[in-house]
């Protein structure tokens, strides 16, 4: 039996406007299209009796995604039609050539398992254990963010793992990580990089008052709560670089793994260190002429 799947398309690309119509034709014939969703929609998608999701678009339309399926237990087959594509793994050279393994057989498919971060925002006063008096929660695959905002001065953020007071930290603000993400803003601020099949955070500063303050990586289960003790007036908390909230003086954050994972379908033509090289450039000499 054909793979009944969930065709998700990023429409305001207009790029992927112009391929849906041949793709889901394509697509027709090798699988049953149970439904269709649009990526950018408020709306919940339609997952009753759906196999797989595919989801058309870039790695930024993979990572909303993730946050919306990973509550439904449906693995996501990235096809990748933006700029570098690294969490979606096929393009559709690769797409055509793996469609009788991925849509034509009833088997298991070959997927990654990524883990997610919660994160709990709490007011000043507000007991750390008392998550259901949090101001807001988020979900986010790669990382979360706090930054300074603006007026663009410095803030200080004070971190506790396990109960166990640590350093404050001037400066910009800190990037939390997952192994995913830690490709992400965390490398390009000196952070890690993380085999995704690890589960950890990373905690990496951004523009530290300090030659000593360096990045750490964490287990999930470690107790990470971030205290803000000077903020801006423009002091945000940004999830997957899509999802914003503000944030002030005297809140609290609480960080923890997510208690479901969302899986990512493998390219069996490809692993995750050749793309770091040719895709991340890994490693790449100055090029000169």
């Amino acid at each position: 039996m054909p793979r009944r799947v969930l065709l998700v398309s990023n429409l305001d690309r207009p790029e992927i406007r112009a391929v849906l119509p041949e793709f889901r034709q394509w697509l027709s014939q090798r699988a049953e299209i149970a439904g269709e969703f649009e990526a950018m929609s408020r709306e919940q998608p339609p997952t009753a009796g759906i196999d797989l999701a595919v989801v058309l678009g870039g790695d930024g339309t993979l990572l909303s995604q993730a946050r919306r399926f990973v509550h439904f237990g449906i693995p996501l087959l990235g096809v990748n039609l933006g700029r570098l594509g690294f969490l979606a793994e096929f393009d559709m050279a690769d797409l055509f050539r793996a469609a009788d393994a991925l849509f034509g057989k009833g088997g298991p498919l070959p997927l990654h398992s990524h883990m997610l971060i919660e994160a709990f925002i709490l007011g000043e006063g507000v007991d750390i254990a008392d998550l259901a008096r949090a101001r807001e929660r988020h979900l986010a695959l790669n990382d979360c963010v706090i930054t300074s905002g603006p007026p663009f001065r410095m803030i200080e953020l004070f971190l506790t793992l396990d109960g166990e007071p640590t350093p404050s930290v001037h400066g910009d603000g800190l990037i939390i990580s997952t192994p995913i993400g830690s490709t992400a803003y965390s490398v390009s601020s000196g952070g890690s990089i993380i085999e995704p099949r690890l589960d950890c955070f990373a905690i990496t500063p951004i523009a530290a008052h300090s030659l000593a303050f360096r990045p750490i990586i964490i287990s999930p289960r470690t107790h990470l709560v971030i205290t803000l003790e000077r903020a801006n007036a423009g002091t945000t908390m940004v999830l997957d670089g899509q999802v914003f909230a503000s944030l002030r003086t005297g809140d609290r954050i609480l960080l923890r793994q997510y208690d479901r994972r969302v899986g990512f379908v493998a390219n069996s033509a490809n692993n995750y260190w050749r793309t770091l090289t040719r895709k991340m450039h890994w490693a790449a000499a100055p090029t000169s002429k």
